[in-house]
């Protein structure tokens, strides 16, 4: 699956390096590539094994610019290298956590359950929670492969991603982050998943999909938000819970920035208060609801479960969407404004 997206993108970038530069989005002109690598190189940059795990995927200008020692990497008045050892441990910690975590909640929350008659004698509310605790549970054997595929790429140096701005300055080894823990378990809104969840590929899809469907001058809308999701369920697999899963995302996203709209457009702190409450409870119930397609990928059984608990997080996100065309908002930022 990274390989795939290795390919894509360093082809996509060769070309973006034969069009005019003033043509190019700012990430197109930042990763072109106006030399055709060498075949060592290339397959040097697909075959990189510190990212076969699970991700990260990253840019064949960034690795090529490690591998020479220039860039961020060549050396300067901040040293020559900082050390990778301290972000590495921690990123180890991290992994441990993350294994242990699961380990002792799978057993108390298997996928299995879902389909034990057990499972159907449940009420409504037992059985939201329990979709709730499996994904949940899943996601931390994700948080375990990819801390340690983290660890491989920071130790080697090309984790590394340049100096904080503080004084003395600091090494940030942000370039193998690919999930943020307590940014995904305490989202506040559904929009800031993909910055937080499988974020090289999330970013990677957002470049190679997402800004290359905006025509210019327009506005992104709810078209490309879907054509991206789908492009990432059929890179997942072939899989109807896949796709279930993605179309899910992009409805729970466009009913996450109805509410966010909203908020904006109150003054009111309680009011205010309560949407951001409703959007953070949202997120969580539409994302977890929507794993369930994800975590066993059968159409049957999928639906089935969706079925189990009244459609209620396909069902939210559409009435939300809905009223988002029926009580428009606009920022209260742009009233203030307009009547100075």
């Amino acid at each position: 699956m990274v390989l795939t997206l290795k390919v894509i993108s360093s082809a996509i970038n060769y070309n973006d390096g034969l069009l005019k530069e003033e043509d190019l989005r700012e990430a197109q002109k930042k990763y072109r590539l106006v030399k055709l690598p060498s075949l060592i190189e290339y397959f040097g940059y697909c075959l990189c094994c510190g990212s076969h795990f699970a991700g990260p995927v990253f840019e064949m200008k960034d690795y090529l610019e490690w591998t020479e020692g220039k860039g961020i990497w060549a050396p300067s008045d901040k040293g020559l290298s900082p050390s990778p050892y301290g972000a590495t441990f921690r990123a180890l910690v991290q992994a441990g956590i993350s294994m242990a975590v699961y380990l002792c909640l799978v057993p108390y929350h298997p996928l299995s359950r879902f389909s034990e008659p057990v499972y159907e004698e449940w009420g409504f509310w037992r059985k939201l929670s329990f979709q709730y605790m499996s994904g949940f549970t899943a996601r931390w054997k994700y948080y375990f492969i990819w801390s340690i595929s983290e660890a491989s790429i920071i130790i080697s140096g090309l984790g590394f991603s340049g100096w904080t701005e503080s004084s003395p300055p600091k090494p940030k080894w942000d370039r193998a982050k690919n999930v943020d823990i307590p940014g995904v378990e305490l989202a506040k809104s559904a929009v800031v998943l993909p910055l937080v969840w499988n974020i090289q590929v999330s970013t990677w899809l957002r470049h190679y999909v997402y800004e290359r469907l905006i025509t210019k001058g327009k506005k992104p809308g709810f078209f490309q938000l879907l054509a991206t999701q789908t492009v990432s369920a059929v890179w997942h697999g072939l899989y109807p819970g896949y796709m279930l899963f993605f179309v899910q995302s992009a409805l729970m996203i466009a009913g996450s920035r109805v509410l966010y709209r909203w908020e904006q457009a109150t003054n009111m702190g309680l009011v205010k208060k309560a949407l951001v409450f409703i959007n953070f409870a949202y997120t969580l119930l539409i994302l977890n609801y929507s794993a369930v397609g994800f975590l066993v990928l059968s159409l049957h059984e999928s639906l089935a479960l969706y079925r189990s608990v009244y459609y209620v997080g396909t069902i939210l996100p559409i009435t939300l969407i809905l009223l988002g065309y029926i009580i428009p908002a606009k920022p209260a930022r742009s009233k203030a404004r307009k009547q100075q």
